[in-house]
């Protein structure tokens, strides 16, 4: 059995960044650059009015005659007096001539002049060429994960095709005699089967979204048959369940006929001490507790870490919040606990239903509690540190 911090870095060293790929621009959502992107172009490429009202060359007067016109799209090559302005809308080319535009509502205007009742100063409502970034700045740095807003900044600037970091392919093995697939007919001494569909669900919130989900029965024949398989087509295997010493446990054995190279099995903790990580070849493992509170606590806490870094991500772990402590804790286990909590901007309190098994807290929960193994004792109103969760 080893430390939590221990462990840790052991996952954090056997998960390396998956190879990369060239892809389209539209379909790079949840993927990591995996490159230094430049742009290829000014934006905006052009001046252009931030609003719609009048172009005019700023001076003292208030008055000026309506010489043209300039819309989104046009390329106006009209030459402005100082005593003139052209009608022009939001996003349109400004001209070179003109420096100020003054927004509609503050002139007054028949078909042939305007008179500016509210004078704007000068160089207000023009968007400077390049003002959101320059031909040849960088976009984006490596690591930098492609949100939506991301992806529209990268088409405005023309960028159609990127490299980024190869998404892990995924799976997940359940085990478990008694388990029963939501939907079907539950039977007496059978429970519905849940981890599955919410470790699928972890995974969806860092753009992991196809994972495929593998069920077996609780024997050794079974459960190594299948491992040989889902190893063969995986970069990162889930095992729910079947990891402890029970008479029924048969997964580490399985993991171990099957070539898997044991990195570290039981963890000093609480929730989740019984889980296995190991590797085959460029394969990750993690055999997780089938109780389904503590099999998302080492999700969150490890398998999320080492997907991320399999993604490209640079920082693999959440930042973490101190907040002060609404009730005690005491510590008699000379175990790191992670307790299921709730926190706001200034406290945080730890919720009942604490077991392993119950997911009734955790499903209000936004925070896990880190209470460290050599702490005994925290009193209300000290700071704890919370690990966020999502």
């Amino acid at each position: 059995m080893i430390e939590v911090k221990e462990a840790l870095e052991i996952v954090a060293a056997n998960s390396n960044a998956m190879p990369t790929q060239k892809i389209k621009v539209q379909k790079a959502r949840g993927y990591v650059v995996a490159e230094t992107i430049y742009s290829p172009i000014s934006m905006p490429p052009f001046r252009q009015s931030a609003m719609d009202g009048y172009a005019f060359t700023h001076s003292i007067r208030h008055q000026y005659d309506i010489v043209g016109i300039s819309q989104a799209g046009d390329h106006s090559n009209i030459k402005l007096k100082q005593n003139e302005a052209i009608r022009i809308f939001t996003g349109a080319y400004v001209p070179d001539d003109a420096d100020t535009v003054v927004m509609q509502e503050h002139v007054m205007a028949n078909t042939d002049s305007i008179l500016i009742a509210q004078m704007p100063e000068k160089n207000t409502n023009v968007r400077a060429k390049g003002e959101q970034i320059g031909k040849g700045d960088v976009v984006f740095e490596p690591n930098t994960l492609l949100t939506p807003a991301a992806i529209g900044f990268l088409a405005c600037l023309g960028i159609t095709e990127i490299e980024v970091y190869k998404k892990p392919k995924v799976s997940i093995l359940v085990t478990g005699n008694e388990l029963v697939e939501p939907g079907k007919k539950l039977k007496k001494g059978k429970i519905f089967e849940s981890n599955s569909i919410m470790l699928q669900a972890a995974l969806e919130t860092i753009g992991i979204e196809k994972t495929k989900v593998y069920r077996v029965k609780d024997n050794l024949k079974a459960t190594k048959k299948a491992l040989k398989s889902i190893l063969k087509k995986n970069h990162i295997v889930l095992i729910s369940g079947g990891i402890s010493v029970g008479d029924y446990d048969f997964v580490k054995e399985a993991l171990l006929k099957n070539g898997v190279e044991e990195l570290f099995y039981k963890i000093n903790q609480k929730p989740g001490k019984p889980m296995f990580f190991g590797s085959k070849k460029e394969t990750l493992v993690f055999a997780l507790p089938g109780n389904p509170a503590s099999s998302l606590t080492n999700f969150y806490i490890y398998v999320l870490p080492a997907v991320k870094n399999k993604m490209g991500f640079s920082e693999i772990h959440k930042p973490k919040v101190v907040r002060k402590l609404n009730s005690e804790i005491k510590n008699d286990t000379e175990k790191t606990l992670f307790l299921k909590a709730k926190y706001d901007e200034t406290n945080v309190t730890i919720l009942d239903g604490q077991s392993s098994a119950m997911l009734n807290s955790f499903a209000i929960a936004n925070g896990l509690v880190i209470v460290e193994q050599d702490v005994e004792n925290i009193k209300e109103g000290q700071l704890v540190t919370i690990l966020p969760i999502d």
